[in-house]
């Protein structure tokens, strides 16, 4: 009884091992094949044709921005954003928030007005923020998104804001810093934060 006992054991083990030899065979198979189908899958990805109704599938010949400078000192902050009070006040306008900030957009400086409502206190310092970042005007992704669903993609970029009312400051034809305004219209922004850049004119 016993050895009949130990030779069905044996061949219990025998069978185990031929059904496992046969599962990693099957499984290696497989491995392969969905090794290669991903690769054939890549390749087609990577040969997708360029969309000739799409603006960016053309390469621009230049590429030129302008560099960063000194960052933005704290006495030239407030005469940034006495300018645009002022124009404020010219104005007869209300309610703005000013935010001033470094190259890398770090804030520098803050003012608002006393009936600015609390959304335009992080929404000036953003429009600031995202002119300094980029370099550029935030009207630029304003109009962009405007043109249409190809430059849908632009909100998903690190820290934009697609509203007018952001501006960068030069010196020297180099970025310093930017200013932001929120608290009107984005026209009305725009033209109290412009006022902040031709202080430095």
């Amino acid at each position: 009884m016993t050895l009949r006992h130990n030779g069905q054991g044996r061949a219990g083990n025998d069978r185990q091992t031929i059904l496992g030899e046969d599962f990693m065979r099957r499984l290696s198979v497989l491995t392969g094949a969905a090794c290669v189908a991903l690769m054939m899958c890549s390749g087609a990805f990577a040969q997708v044709p360029p969309d000739p109704n799409n603006p960016n599938e053309t390469i621009p010949e230049a590429m030129n921005p302008p560099a960063y400078g000194e960052p933005i000192n704290l006495e030239t902050a407030k005469k940034v954003a006495a300018a645009a009070v002022a124009e404020m006040k010219k104005r007869n306008w209300q309610g703005m928030c000013i935010a001033v900030v470094g190259p890398s957009g770090d804030l520098v400086y803050f003012e608002k007005d006393d009936t600015c409502q609390y959304a335009s206190i992080a929404i000036s310092q953003h429009k600031a923020r995202t002119a300094a970042r980029y370099r550029r005007p935030t009207v630029v992704f304003e109009r962009l998104l405007g043109k249409g669903p190809f430059f849908s993609y632009l909100p998903t970029l690190d820290d934009v804001i697609a509203s007018r009312g952001g501006n960068p400051l030069m010196v020297g034809g180099k970025v310093i810093g930017a200013i932001g305004a929120s608290g009107g219209s984005g026209s009305q922004d725009d033209v109290i934060s412009q006022a902040g850049v031709a202080a430095l004119k």
